[in-house]
Parts: structure tokens; sequence; C-alpha cells
């Protein structure tokens, strides 16, 4: 477990750029294959996969040691490759139990232009040792 005690508006922010090879390794793992993930576009881009996408915050929260109870994502532009992509954390609530710390957290990833392309939220528990 990390040494800090979750709080209440705590962030953690995570940044990523995509490859041809992520998008397509994905595609393999994860089936999702359609044409948008493996042709690319007039400017040589793909468009990640949004579950890839995804894994921007699910890498946060295994920094974190959170056992995610709860995903809930809402995607709005597409995410090409080569872009990079910055996912910002946000502890909303958190309650202390006798044996772990429940959370809930805002998700927020923007492309390099500001733009929003994900938001979420995010449920889950911190076991304390």
């Amino acid at each position: 477990m990390s040494d800090d005690t979750p709080a209440v508006g705590d962030t953690h922010t995570y940044e990523r750029t995509f490859t041809a090879e992520d998008v397509e390794r994905f595609g393999e793992l994860s089936g999702d294959t359609q044409a948008i993930h493996t042709d690319p576009d007039e400017e040589g881009r793909l468009v990640v996969q949004g579950l890839l996408t995804a894994t921007l915050p699910t890498k946060i929260g295994g920094d974190l040691e959170v056992l995610a109870t709860r995903m809930e994502y809402e995607f709005h532009k597409p995410v090409y490759t080569g872009e990079t992509i910055t996912c910002i954390w946000t502890n909303e609530d958190v309650t202390e139990r006798p044996d772990r710390y429940e959370l809930s957290v805002s998700l927020s990833c923007t492309n390099e232009t500001g733009t929003e392309v994900m938001t979420g939220e995010t449920d889950g528990i911190i076991w304390k040792e």
C-alpha cells in the first residue's frame, strides 16, 4: 500500500502516448479489431480502442493499490495513435473503515489541446495493512 493515507481532494496524474503497436496488441487481446483500429486514417493514425484509453485511470488505481468496485466511463472524442493523453484522478470522497478506505473518484482524460476525450467515475477500496 502507498505510504499516504487517501484524502478528499487528492489528485494523481498519468500521461501516455499510444502507439500503433499498442492498438494492435490490445486488439489481439480484446478481439476489438474493427477497421478504425487496423486501417490508418489519411494522417496515418489509428483510433485507440476506448477500453485501451480507459487503462490510464486503471494504471493510477493500480499504483495506489485500489481494488475497483465500480467503473463508469464516458467517451467524448476519439483518441488517435501519437496523441499524448493526460488522465487526472481526483478523490471526491474517502471513508475510513477499520480495515480499509472506501474511495469515490472522478476522472478526466484530455488530449494535447486540452479537450476532454474521456471522463468517468470509479469507486474502490484500499485495504489497510
